[in-house]
Protein backbone atom coordinates (compact mmCIF):
# COMPACT_ATOMS: atom_id res chain seq x y z
CA UNK A 1 0.00 0.00 0.00
CA UNK A 2 1.20 3.75 -0.18
CA UNK A 3 2.41 5.21 2.70
CA UNK A 4 -0.62 7.64 3.46
CA UNK A 5 -2.81 4.27 3.46
CA UNK A 6 -0.50 3.07 5.70
CA UNK A 7 -0.94 5.65 8.38
CA UNK A 8 -4.22 6.11 8.02
CA UNK A 9 -4.75 2.36 8.71
CA UNK A 10 -2.86 2.12 11.56
CA UNK A 11 -4.97 4.91 13.11
CA UNK A 12 -7.96 3.18 12.21
CA UNK A 13 -6.74 0.36 13.84
CA UNK A 14 -5.74 1.90 17.19
CA UNK A 15 -1.65 0.78 16.59
CA UNK A 16 -0.64 4.44 17.14
CA UNK A 17 -0.96 4.13 20.34
CA UNK A 18 2.44 1.81 19.71
CA UNK A 19 3.72 2.91 16.56
CA UNK A 20 4.50 6.92 16.26
CA UNK A 21 3.04 8.13 12.89
CA UNK A 22 2.09 11.17 13.94
CA UNK A 23 4.61 12.59 11.58
CA UNK A 24 3.85 11.00 7.78
CA UNK A 25 7.17 12.44 7.45
CA UNK A 26 9.00 9.93 9.39
CA UNK A 27 7.03 7.55 7.67
CA UNK A 28 8.05 7.90 4.38
CA UNK A 29 11.66 8.25 5.92
CA UNK A 30 11.37 4.89 7.05
CA UNK A 31 10.34 3.57 3.93
CA UNK A 32 13.52 4.98 2.06
CA UNK A 33 15.19 2.88 4.69
CA UNK A 34 13.55 0.02 3.93
CA UNK A 35 13.91 0.73 0.34
CA UNK A 36 17.50 0.75 0.16
CA UNK A 37 18.03 -2.12 2.44
CA UNK A 38 15.74 -3.99 0.22
CA UNK A 39 13.23 -5.18 2.52
CA UNK A 40 10.23 -3.72 0.29
CA UNK A 41 10.06 -2.72 -3.11
CA UNK A 42 7.95 -0.60 -5.61
CA UNK A 43 4.95 -2.34 -6.50
CA UNK A 44 3.20 -0.49 -8.26
CA UNK A 45 2.56 3.85 -9.03
CA UNK A 46 -0.36 4.90 -10.48
CA UNK A 47 -2.76 7.95 -9.91
CA UNK A 48 -6.18 8.12 -8.71
CA UNK A 49 -8.43 11.35 -10.60
CA UNK A 50 -7.58 14.57 -7.91
CA UNK A 51 -4.64 12.94 -6.03
CA UNK A 52 -1.10 12.62 -5.89
CA UNK A 53 0.91 10.21 -7.98
CA UNK A 54 1.34 7.09 -5.13
CA UNK A 55 3.96 4.70 -5.03
CA UNK A 56 2.68 1.55 -3.95
CA UNK A 57 4.89 -1.23 -1.61
CA UNK A 58 5.63 -4.53 -0.94
CA UNK A 59 7.27 -6.78 1.51
CA UNK A 60 10.48 -8.60 -0.27
CA UNK A 61 11.36 -11.66 0.38
CA UNK A 62 13.83 -10.67 2.65
CA UNK A 63 12.19 -7.89 4.28
CA UNK A 64 9.80 -10.71 5.64
CA UNK A 65 13.08 -12.82 7.11
CA UNK A 66 14.24 -9.46 8.82
CA UNK A 67 11.01 -8.87 9.73
CA UNK A 68 10.35 -12.15 11.25
CA UNK A 69 14.13 -12.32 13.49
CA UNK A 70 13.43 -8.42 14.20
CA UNK A 71 9.98 -9.33 16.19
CA UNK A 72 12.49 -12.77 17.82
CA UNK A 73 14.52 -10.43 19.02
CA UNK A 74 12.05 -7.86 20.27
CA UNK A 75 10.10 -10.51 22.17
CA UNK A 76 12.53 -12.34 23.46
CA UNK A 77 15.23 -10.08 24.56
CA UNK A 78 14.61 -6.95 26.66
CA UNK A 79 16.08 -3.46 24.81
CA UNK A 80 18.06 -0.45 26.61
CA UNK A 81 14.76 2.03 26.65
CA UNK A 82 15.44 5.06 27.65
CA UNK A 83 11.98 6.99 28.08
CA UNK A 84 11.86 10.67 29.52
CA UNK A 85 10.09 9.97 32.34
CA UNK A 86 13.01 7.80 34.50
CA UNK A 87 15.16 10.13 33.67
CA UNK A 88 12.73 13.53 34.95
CA UNK A 89 12.45 11.22 38.13
CA UNK A 90 16.06 11.52 38.94
CA UNK A 91 16.28 14.80 38.72
CA UNK A 92 13.28 15.05 41.09
CA UNK A 93 15.28 17.56 43.49
CA UNK A 94 15.61 20.12 41.32
CA UNK A 95 12.22 20.87 42.21
CA UNK A 96 10.49 21.84 46.01
CA UNK A 97 8.96 18.64 46.96
CA UNK A 98 5.76 20.85 47.09
CA UNK A 99 6.03 21.67 43.14
CA UNK A 100 7.28 17.49 42.47
CA UNK A 101 4.20 16.56 44.27
CA UNK A 102 1.66 19.20 41.84
CA UNK A 103 3.28 18.25 38.65
CA UNK A 104 2.82 14.17 39.90
CA UNK A 105 -0.67 14.71 40.25
CA UNK A 106 -1.24 16.72 37.21
CA UNK A 107 0.45 13.63 35.34
CA UNK A 108 -1.79 11.08 37.51
CA UNK A 109 -4.66 13.22 36.19
CA UNK A 110 -3.47 12.57 32.51
CA UNK A 111 -2.33 8.63 33.30
CA UNK A 112 -6.63 8.41 34.58
CA UNK A 113 -7.14 10.13 31.51
CA UNK A 114 -5.16 7.80 29.17
CA UNK A 115 -6.02 4.71 30.81
CA UNK A 116 -10.04 5.28 30.12
CA UNK A 117 -8.72 6.00 26.62
CA UNK A 118 -7.07 2.56 26.60
CA UNK A 119 -10.23 0.87 28.02
CA UNK A 120 -12.80 2.98 25.08
CA UNK A 121 -10.58 1.73 22.28
CA UNK A 122 -9.96 -2.18 23.90
CA UNK A 123 -14.15 -1.66 23.91
CA UNK A 124 -14.27 -0.29 20.29
CA UNK A 125 -11.52 -2.57 18.42
CA UNK A 126 -12.82 -5.84 20.97
CA UNK A 127 -15.96 -6.01 18.93
CA UNK A 128 -15.53 -9.25 17.41
CA UNK A 129 -11.69 -9.15 17.52
CA UNK A 130 -9.63 -12.01 18.86
CA UNK A 131 -7.61 -10.83 22.18
CA UNK A 132 -4.41 -11.63 20.04
CA UNK A 133 -5.10 -8.47 18.12
CA UNK A 134 -5.59 -6.39 21.41
CA UNK A 135 -2.37 -7.74 23.06
CA UNK A 136 -0.49 -4.67 22.88
CA UNK A 137 -3.17 -2.62 24.08
CA UNK A 138 -3.39 -4.64 27.36
CA UNK A 139 0.47 -4.26 27.63
CA UNK A 140 0.55 -0.39 27.58
CA UNK A 141 -2.65 -0.21 29.61
CA UNK A 142 -1.06 -2.35 32.30
CA UNK A 143 2.54 -0.97 32.17
CA UNK A 144 -0.06 2.74 32.90
CA UNK A 145 -1.69 0.66 35.49
CA UNK A 146 1.54 0.39 37.11
CA UNK A 147 2.90 3.55 36.27
CA UNK A 148 -0.34 5.44 38.08
CA UNK A 149 0.31 2.86 41.19
CA UNK A 150 4.14 4.38 41.58
CA UNK A 151 3.34 8.15 40.76
CA UNK A 152 0.25 7.92 43.71
CA UNK A 153 2.44 6.11 46.09
CA UNK A 154 5.03 8.71 45.58
CA UNK A 155 2.20 11.41 46.07
CA UNK A 156 1.04 10.52 49.12
CA UNK A 157 5.11 10.39 50.65
CA UNK A 158 5.37 13.23 49.59
CA UNK A 159 2.11 14.66 50.94
CA UNK A 160 2.44 13.11 54.43
CA UNK A 161 6.54 14.14 54.09
CA UNK A 162 7.91 10.72 54.17
CA UNK A 163 9.73 12.02 51.06
CA UNK A 164 10.99 15.17 51.45
CA UNK A 165 14.33 16.99 50.57
CA UNK A 166 15.93 20.76 51.01
CA UNK A 167 18.93 22.35 49.57
CA UNK A 168 20.74 21.84 52.66
CA UNK A 169 19.62 17.85 52.94
CA UNK A 170 21.00 17.49 49.09
CA UNK A 171 24.09 19.52 49.69
CA UNK A 172 25.21 16.62 51.83
CA UNK A 173 25.16 13.73 49.07
CA UNK A 174 27.48 15.87 47.10
CA UNK A 175 30.55 15.20 46.72
CA UNK A 176 32.93 17.83 48.53
CA UNK A 177 35.72 20.48 47.17
CA UNK A 178 38.69 18.05 46.89
CA UNK A 179 40.72 20.85 46.10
Amino acid sequence: MHPYRMQQLIKERGKDQVINVRRRAGLYQTISQLLKAGLIRVQATGRAEGFPERTIYELTAEGHRTAIDWMRQMISTPGDEFPEFPAAISLLPLLTPEDARHQLELREAALVGRIAEIDRAIREYAQGLPRLFLLEEELVRAALDAELSWVRGVIADLASGALTWNDDWIRGFLPGDEE
